[in-house]
């Protein structure tokens, strides 16, 4: 269960990734994320958001 969420991004020479920081009751996620892959999250979350509304 998240009891905590966090965002940072970090830049090196092959670029920009967005962090994604999930404290839990189980521990600590750390998620790095390139845009595709935001994006990819962002549309999950829509579809999930959409069948939580049906429920």
């Amino acid at each position: 269960m998240p009891t905590e969420i966090h965002v940072a991004t970090v830049k090196d020479d092959a670029g920009a990734l967005g962090i994604l920081s999930i404290h839990t009751t189980e521990g600590l996620l750390d998620i790095a994320l390139d845009r595709q892959a935001a994006e990819a999250i962002i549309n999950a979350i829509g579809s999930i958001r959409a069948k939580l509304a049906e429920v």
